[in-house]
């Protein structure tokens, strides 16, 4: 994991004409997103691409997919309706057992 550089929308963000890649700017631009983490390439004023770090897209793809891990094993929670759960102690009742028989650690389940 890298140092985390910290962008925010309130920050001025670094714009690059496109026609300075036509112009054979593209090291120096490379550069400059290298310095500053990022850059936004526009043509005629409008945002067209954005130029990061590869260490910074590398975090940000490994946060995606931690969110994505984080959502699937909550989904379950989420779609399982209270009414349904029952508690340990129930189940454990259900299987006509208690607390003292898990403690020993020679109950079959």
């Amino acid at each position: 994991m890298v140092e985390h550089i910290t962008i925010t929308r309130r920050e001025m963000p670094h714009f690059v004409p496109i026609s300075r890649f036509n112009r054979g700017e593209a090291s120096k631009i490379f550069a400059e997103v290298n310095k500053k983490g990022l850059a936004i390439v526009v043509k005629h004023n409008i945002p067209v691409c954005v130029l990061i770090k590869p260490e910074i897209y590398d975090d940000i793809v490994e946060m995606l997919e931690e969110y994505r891990q984080f959502f699937e094993a909550h989904k379950p929670l989420k779609d399982t309706e209270s009414e349904k759960l029952i508690s340990h102690e129930q189940q454990l009742n259900d299987l006509g057992m208690g607390t003292s028989d898990l403690k020993d650690g020679d109950g079959d389940i």
